[in-house]
């Protein structure tokens, strides 16, 4: 574990970026501390190593132009594919039955594989990303962004979590940073609005929970839609490219300090009535807080393995807490006499997300390359399972429309519904999408026009502000099963 305690998943996913130049000045300083070496031969050796640094500079050249080349023709072969399935799904509905023109091998493997109609998953791929387009970045984070959240009480703000040591709030429809908090001394790996006011939560890989206040006035939002407003399309571009320089205010210090835990803490929310907050920790245990003193209340206990997320219900005294040991845990707080724990098998790796629904329930994904949905009231069996190509992450559902965002390692965005049903991919090429993995997903549960509805951000650095056409993914969706 690096000493600041920044995340680092079991797949390496992280890489230290300077390795090598620490190594290489290691060396020198010995060589010039010992002064045993003659002068001629220590010139040699600093030669020698300016010359594999400037090998190694070359081959990293080569390999990002190799990626750019792989990503390229993994795109064309995306739409290859498309090609194929609408040729093959057109065959199999004009071709009577007994006659000589047969649908292709390929065609028949779709339809015993999934057990599905060709045409509904044609139809799938076509509505693919109609209804999804790219809106804004938010650039100013100098490492990857872990987590990604939407401020409930406050119109157009959006929070986010970096692994530089920072959380940053977001002016939504402007892409301008109107603050940071800089008062981890690790990675914050998540942050969460309070349900009601404009108070904060992160939690960091240092081993503690901060509570700090988001203080943005709405005199700092007319600002920065002003300044927006004032320029015209062809100046947006510069706009943005200045915006890491824009000064922003910054806090150092928070308002409350959550300790209790002895290793990274990965994941804080706040319970419903924001008067309590729930921490999740690689210490193996889920810590309950007095938001309002900082005082432990409780410490959940039982998983065998680091807790890998933590997410309350949006009304109700409900925790659930996943983690690497396959499992999650339902913690039933209704009753103030005593709480009741449900322990859920339903995954064959680590579980990396589960989130409550709007209504009665659960969705957990994992690195099993599964989403599952499950009801509140019989959690013996999931109502839906979703397979993929790639483990989850962090995935979030809408309010609204009860949509999820999966977020994956191959850096794509997948929409599905809760019955399983696949809606939409956000699209993704040279310029668009994220590079690397996408750590999380969050949705707003404001309407889609005039700007952004689902955020995601990813190791990349990037945070990414999404128009999702919600209304028109669900009436493609009906479509599909009338034709069914």
């Amino acid at each position: 574990m690096p000493s600041d305690g920044a995340v680092v998943k079991s797949k390496s996913k992280q890489r230290s970026h300077h390795a090598r130049d620490s190594d290489v000045m290691y060396v020198r300083g010995d060589l010039d501390g010992e002064n045993t070496l003659p002068a001629n031969i220590r010139s040699r050796l600093y030669d020698l190593f300016d010359h594999i640094e400037k090998e190694f500079q070359n081959l990293y050249v080569e390999n990002v132009a190799l990626q750019e080349k792989v990503d390229q023709l993994n795109e064309r072969l995306e739409l290859a594919l498309d090609r194929q399935l609408d040729k093959d799904a057109d065959v199999s509905e004009i071709a009577p039955k007994g006659g000589k023109n047969k649908p292709s091998q390929f065609s028949q493997k779709i339809k015993t594989t999934y057990k599905a109609s060709t045409s509904k998953i044609v139809s799938s791929f076509k509505t693919g990303s109609s209804g999804c387009q790219l809106v804004r970045e938010y650039k100013g984070h100098r490492d990857g962004v872990w987590d990604v959240c939407w401020c409930p009480s406050t119109d157009g703000i959006i929070g986010t979590a970096s692994a530089d040591h920072t959380a940053r709030v977001w002016d939504a429809c402007s892409s301008s940073c109107l603050l940071q908090y800089m008062g981890h001394t690790g990675s914050v790996n998540s942050i969460k609005f309070h349900p009601y006011n404009q108070l904060v939560v992160t939690a960091s890989g240092d081993n503690t929970a901060h509570i700090w206040m988001a203080a943005v006035t709405p005199s700092n939002q007319e600002k920065a839609h002003s300044s927006e407003d004032e320029v015209d399309m062809s100046e947006k571009e510069d706009m943005e490219e200045a915006a890491d320089h824009v000064e922003s205010a910054v806090i150092r210090t928070p308002s409350t300090e959550l300790r209790g835990h002895t290793s990274v803490i990965i994941a804080a929310d706040w319970m419903a009535a924001g008067d309590q907050i729930v921490t999740a920790s690689w210490d193996r245990a889920a810590n309950v807080y007095d938001a309002a003193t900082g005082e432990l209340l409780q410490s959940l206990v039982g998983h065998d393995q680091e807790l890998t997320h933590a997410s309350t219900h949006p009304s109700q005294k409900l925790v659930v807490t996943s983690s690497k040991d396959t499992t999650f845990r339902l913690w039933d707080f209704r009753d103030r006499s005593m709480h009741s724990v449900n322990v859920f098998q339903g995954h064959t790796e680590s579980v990396t997300s589960a989130v409550f629904t709007a209504g009665d329930k659960v969705v957990s994904g994992s690195d099993d390359r599964m989403v599952k949905v499950w009801e509140i009231k019989n959690m013996r069996s999931p109502v839906a399972t979703i397979r993929l190509d790639s483990p989850v992450n962090r995935l979030s559902v809408s309010p609204a429309h009860n949509v999820i965002a999966i977020p994956h390692d191959n850096r794509h965005v997948r929409l599905y519904d809760l019955a399983g049903n696949r809606l939409a991919r956000l699209p993704r090429g040279n310029r668009l999408g994220h590079k690397r993995m996408v750590c999380a997903t969050a949705w707003s549960d404001k309407e889609v026009t005039p700007g952004c509805n689902l955020f995601t951000c990813g190791f990349d650095r990037k945070v990414l502000g999404w128009s999702v056409n919600l209304e028109k993914e669900n009436k493609d969706k009906d479509k599909d099963k009338d034709r069914d």
